[in-house]
């Protein structure tokens, strides 16, 4: 089974950005890929994509649940 993971190679090591399905201890082969940073284009092209295909309902419920959710949840 192929799956991709996203890493960062700090200190001779690689550490997953996200856990990937796999059992600790499993044994696996690493292919690298460098992957480009994204650039300030791209990511404009991206958050202008947010709604597409959301009605304008979808996106005042959306907008208002923004406007109303704390930036930092200090409950943790």
């Amino acid at each position: 089974m192929k799956s991709s993971v996203d890493a960062v190679y700090q200190d001779g090591v690689f550490r997953p950005v996200s856990s990937p399905e796999l059992p600790d201890g499993e044994r696996v082969r690493l292919t690298v890929e460098r992957v480009a940073p994204a650039k300030p284009d791209d990511i404009l092209r991206l958050a202008s994509r947010v709604y597409e295909g959301l009605s304008p309902q979808d996106i005042d419920e959306i907008e208002d649940m923004a406007r109303h959710r704390p930036l930092f949840d200090d409950t943790h």
